[in-house]
């Protein structure tokens, strides 16, 4: 994976585009993007994106600062607790924003209510991949085997709270499957075991996915995507297969605390909607595993009301509590 966010960190630097700040003058001084995992993954890499357009357009120094720690907590309520200023901004990831509100009786901060969404950068959906050994060739017939035998299939993810564990028991209650999860500490532990035989099924990173199925290490039984992978092509998504309803994506975004000035977030986002909305840039990064989204600040915090909603729902049918 670290390739790929390497790729990714190297393609979105092309888009880098000056340009003014008319707001208020900002910015003055150094501004500071949390972000609340440690450095590499897709979290971290976006949000040194974002430092890197925001640092050429307003020509003020745009560092992104680590601070990882239960689950994202730890980071996410220093954006939360931080003066409403533009000065201090967070690589938004769903973890500590719309999944950790649903598995833990208290949380430092309110996703909603203590940030300001600034934009959607991208996101990124899985392949539901299992060993070769297991006799289903596709996700119907995953169903149908696991329907046929209930507990008895398991499931590895990235941790209890993940985009992995949640979306795995979105599958599981939409079909009226039971599985046993195996939590992992990463996914690149799990898909290891996934080609041992280890682990039954597993969500792994199209990205990451699509050369271990061609090469027959792993089987691609559908997409959580809304739509097929260019990446994929021939793998369809669980919709497709008659999952109604149902998708999961990672994500990273830019929020700010709540209460910083509209006109400053207006100005940052239009720093970085610019490279997001390129043609060229959106096909580039299909091509290694991303949806570029580039939404606006109300369309970003209308999703987040959205996945938080449908986390918790998930959350609570499934029982799932914080470890």
């Amino acid at each position: 994976m670290a390739t790929v966010a390497n790729r990714l960190f190297a393609l979105l630097a092309l888009g880098a585009l000056a340009g003014n700040c008319n707001a208020q003058n900002y910015p003055v001084k150094p501004i500071r993007i949390i972000v609340p995992f440690a450095a590499g993954g897709p979290t971290d890499t976006h949000s040194r994106w974002a430092a890197q357009q925001l640092n050429a357009a307003f020509g003020q120094p745009v560092v992104a600062d680590n601070r990882g720690g239960a689950g994202g907590v730890i980071g996410t309520e220093a954006v939360a607790k931080s003066a409403p200023d533009g000065y201090t901004l967070l690589g938004g990831n769903p973890g500590p924003l719309t999944i950790a509100p649903s598995i833990r009786k208290q949380l430092p901060y309110d996703p909603v209510r203590d940030f300001a969404p600034i934009t959607l950068i991208a996101r990124s959906a899985s392949c539901i991949c299992a060993h070769p050994s297991i006799p289903a060739k596709n996700l119907k017939e995953f169903i149908a085997l696991a329907k046929a035998h209930p507990g008895k299939i398991n499931y590895a993810t990235p941790g209890v709270g993940t985009v992995g564990h949640f979306g795995t028991e979105f599958l599981a209650s939409l079909t009226g499957i039971k599985m046993t999860m195996v939590p992992y500490k990463g996914a690149a532990l799990y898909v290891i075991d996934v080609i041992a035989g280890n682990i039954d099924v597993a969500f792994v990173q199209i990205a990451q996915a699509a050369p271990l199925v061609r090469q027959g290490r792993m089987r691609a039984l559908g997409v959580t995507a809304t739509a097929r992978s260019p990446l994929m092509p021939e793998v369809p998504t669980a919709e497709e297969q008659g999952v109604k309803g149902f998708s999961s994506y990672n994500w990273n975004g830019i929020l700010a605390p709540a209460g910083t000035p509209k006109a400053i977030i207006d100005s940052i986002h239009a720093v970085l909607s610019k490279p997001l909305h390129s043609p060229d840039t959106r096909k580039q990064l299909e091509e290694i595993g991303f949806e570029v989204a580039g939404d606006g600040p109300a369309e970003f915090a209308a999703f987040i009301r959205l996945e938080t909603e449908r986390w918790a729902k998930v959350g609570k049918a499934a029982g799932i509590k914080q470890e």
